[in-house]
């Protein structure tokens, strides 16, 4: 089954420092917790079945049905399991094992101690393993035998999680990568990836992928992509070790990239991506630019930082991404600006046509934007198609009314005009924002507006798993 658990929002601490001992013992009856005592086991009270005559119909399912079950709870739940009846017992270590670090019930050596444990007791395949990054780092022998162990035969889901980001990254082993052939989940943090291994990998099956503080060249990277052939999701959060992503995908729909603090990224290629409908820039303020060679699908674009001394589409260096034509695919838009400009409007309409969602989140109001002598020609051969505005931060000053009259007056085609303020959403203050914004002459008649005192946009910056790619709507909460 693909559905992943959904990780426990309470962390546990990490492993203690890099002066622990290197090998640890799996002797010691660290997995007691996880046991279930045999004075613990019980045949359920009559009627614990939910049934009317008495009769526990859930137990009566087959095992594979109940294994399935089983691997879908948090770990510590999943283990729990052996204590509801005879019929439950053995059915835990047989189940598609589903070991998160994150939820068992204790922490340091005595964690690392259990997870051997559990591992070397466990007689069913592996459905999801996730553990911490810096598990690699300080227990490297002890996490490359988890690796090989029997009990994660065929896993579906591998997890290493950013903790705090390590200092010294580990380099990358064969083991990490045994699972290669059965895996569809995939987040890799914080080692470092020699080139001689990247060519060697094959994920035939792998649909989401996460790099996280990873350390990778930029061949290995484009090699490491056209190794998982049916790739739907990709994210690529604060790696380092090169300056370009080239993409050449052809079942990849979803692309999130996190510009890393010391080494910025300096451009994202796509070269092939038949299949791609949405490129989202994770991070707000760091500059990321786009080069679209051939994206046919892409309809989903932000957030992306648009700079205002660039106003200009000839060069079009305003957002600042580098298109080479007129991208018409694109319907949604999300940008981040300091301060909304109508300017700004124009260029982007002169790139992307056919927009028809747009998402402004600006920091404050400023400037005057006049817009009727300015672009009084070139408004008459305008064609605006959008069909929802979201503009966060709205402030009801003169700069925030002209910049929305522009679409109030010009829009034909609007349904939806959504202003999010920061708690002026009173009576009198939308009364007098309904006289400033003209709406009586607005150029859709069935256009609603909208004010609302707290955003509903989501905040990018927040997306933490590659699962979180694929909300229906990536810019609202």
């Amino acid at each position: 089954m693909e559905a992943a658990t959904p990780l426990p929002k309470k962390r546990r601490s990490e492993v203690p420092g890099s002066n622990q001992p290197e090998e640890i013992s799996s002797h010691e009856p660290a997995a007691a917790a996880m046991e279930a005592p045999e004075s613990d086991i019980r045949e359920p009270p009559p009627g614990a079945g939910g049934a009317e005559d008495g009769v526990d119909h859930i137990s009566g399912l087959p095992d594979a049905v109940l294994g399935d079950i089983i691997s879908l709870l948090p770990t510590r739940e999943g283990a729990r399991t052996q204590i509801l009846a005879s019929r439950w017992r053995h059915l835990w270590r047989s189940a598609p094992l589903n070991l998160d670090y994150q939820g068992l019930p204790t922490e340091g050596d005595v964690l690392v101690r259990l997870i051997s444990q559990i591992l070397s007791s466990h007689a069913g395949s592996g459905r999801r393993l996730c553990i911490s990054a810096r598990h690699l780092y300080h227990y490297p022998a002890t996490v490359d035998a988890w690796l090989r162990s029997a009990g994660l035969s065929n896993l579906q889901e591998l997890e290493l999680c950013c903790g705090r980001y390590l200092s010294v990254l580990p380099a990358a082993t064969a083991s990490t990568f045994r699972f290669s052939s059965s895996l569809r989940v995939a987040t890799f943090s914080q080692f470092r990836l020699p080139d001689g291994i990247s060519e060697t990998l094959h994920f035939p099956q792998l649909k989401q992928l996460a790099l996280e503080g990873v350390s990778i060249s930029e061949g290995s990277l484009y090699s490491f992509v056209a190794a998982c052939p049916v790739l739907e999701s990709m994210l690529i959060s604060r790696s380092i070790g090169f300056s370009c992503i080239r993409i050449s995908s052809p079942n990849l729909r979803t692309i999130g990239v996190r510009v890393g603090y010391r080494h910025q990224l300096v451009k994202i290629m796509i070269e092939d991506a038949p299949c791609l409908e949405r490129l989202l820039q994770l991070d707000l303020l760091r500059e990321l630019h786009i080069l679209l060679i051939s994206a046919p699908k892409l309809e989903t674009l932000g957030c992306l930082p648009y700079h205002q001394h660039h106003y200009h589409y000839h060069d079009f260096q305003g957002l600042p991404t580098l298109f080479p034509t007129v991208v018409h695919t694109v319907k949604t838009l999300s940008i981040f600006v300091y301060a909304s400009n109508v300017d700004m409007v124009i260029d982007l309409m002169s790139c992307f046509p056919c927009l028809e969602k747009l998402y402004i989140q600006q920091i404050q109001s400023m400037g005057k934007n006049l817009w009727r002598r300015k672009h009084k020609s070139h408004i008459r051969c305008l064609d605006i198609r959008l069909k929802t505005i979201v503009l966060e931060n709205y402030q009801g000053v003169m700069s925030d009314v002209n910049f929305a009259t522009f679409f109030v007056l010009n829009a034909k085609m609007l349904e939806l005009f959504r202003f999010e303020t920061r708690g002026l959403c009173g009576k009198g203050f939308i009364q007098r924002q309904h006289s400033l914004l003209q709406l009586g002459k607005r150029a859709s008649r069935g256009a609603r507006f909208v004010f609302k005192n707290n955003t509903c946009l989501r905040n990018l910056e927040d997306i933490k798993h590659v699962r979180d790619l694929s909300v229906a709507h990536p810019f609202e909460c």
